[in-house]
């Protein structure tokens, strides 16, 4: 099979993964009465992040330091702008749960430890066990913090788990839905990344765009389909809840297996990764504050991840058009952004928190 076609059938299978996975995630939230939110903050998101960490823990291995980081950082740029902006365009997100205004935070806190790690060039074996341990803190912080709300809120006489119907159907669909994401990502990722050779690009910008969007489309698929199903807690609690696994788990067991540590790319650490802890930045005014995510912002979103990929698209290449794009990013796109932030609170404080369209 040719690389076009690898690549067609890898996102069939993440389209047909994304839809199963989700109607399940929803029977076992229904069945066990779990949050929503909770379950696309670790079923979900963990779940749709797998095929990043495949991909990273095995460039790592392998050496490939830079497809293993720019996976993880891409991936994270992506699934704010691409994945939450598309997702917005699709249908207008209300950000309304007290829980996601307590992760949104640790989401920060996970890109700015990225700074710290790889602020010297490299992620050692320690600093990686160091972040797998934060990941485990973190997933039993937010399981306990849902079960006591949900507990708060329940009589002491509901039924078990276990006797509560679609559980296991919903259990199977998800499952079913993981393994079509895992492997259409896979596909996807072979596809695209032969083609990205053939045209001369280097493995740092390999994985900042094409193994990046390759490896989140899982949670593409995933958050557009539960956003036009109308549920939104998952849409966004995945985005969520991926790119703090991304950076603790799949950053964490990239370096603990990369024999010596991970070296991270100069340019990496100077460009990427400031763009990366500024988009998590961005979401704080709106997801704090209790707003929504409109599609005018959405449209917003999506048009500075296409920015960023053409930029570094120029700069890989050494386009004659590079200065002018550095013009365009410094003085309309990040002054825009910083309306737009200043803008959604303005609209929380005069109006409140309106529901989504």
């Amino acid at each position: 099979m040719g690389d076009v076609g690898l690549t067609v059938l890898g996102v069939a299978l993440l389209a047909i993964g994304g839809d199963l996975l989700v109607r399940g995630s929803s029977r076992i939230a229904a069945a066990a009465r779990m949050s929503p939110l909770l379950i696309g903050l670790t079923v979900v998101a963990f779940g749709t992040s797998a095929p990043e960490m495949a991909a990273s823990v095995a460039a790592a291995a392998q050496g490939k330091g830079d497809i293993a980081f720019g996976n993880v950082v891409g991936s994270n740029i992506a699934n704010i702008l691409l994945v939450l902006g598309a997702s917005a365009i699709l249908a207008p997100l209300a950000i309304t749960s007290g829980l996601l205004r307590r992760d949104v935070p640790v989401m920060v806190a996970s890109a700015l430890a990225v700074v710290v790690v790889a602020w010297d060039g490299a992620i050692i074996r320690f600093e990686g066990a160091a972040l797998l341990m934060a990941a485990l803190a973190y997933v039993l912080h937010s399981i306990r913090a849902a079960r006591g709300a949900r507990m708060a809120s329940e009589p002491a006489t509901s039924p078990t788990v276990g006797s509560r119907p679609g559980l296991g159907r919903g259990a199977a669909e998800a499952v079913i839905g993981l393994a079509l994401l895992v492997l259409g990502a896979r596909w996807m990722v072979e596809g695209a990344v032969a083609l990205a050779r053939l045209l001369g690009l280097s493995e740092l910008i390999i994985g900042l765009t094409v193994v990046a969007v390759g490896t989140s489309l899982p949670e593409i698929a995933a958050s557009l389909i539960a956003a036009a199903r109308g549920q939104r807690d998952i849409a966004i609690g995945n985005v969520v809840g991926s790119n703090t696994f991304n950076v603790l788990s799949v950053l964490g067991v990239s370096s603990v297996s990369a024999s010596g540590g991970m070296a991270i790319h100069p340019g990496a650490l100077h460009f990427d990764v400031p763009v990366m802890v500024a988009a998590s930045l961005a979401c704080m005014p709106v997801f704090l504050t209790g707003a929504r995510i409109c599609r005018t912002e959405g449209v917003f979103m999506v048009g500075y991840y296409a920015a960023y990929v053409i930029y570094l698209v120029l700069d890989a290449s050494g386009h004659d058009h590079l200065p002018v794009m550095s013009l365009v990013m410094g003085a309309f796109v990040v002054p825009l952004t910083l309306i737009l932030m200043g803008f959604a609170v303005y609209r929380h404080l005069r109006n409140g928190a309106p529901p989504a369209r």
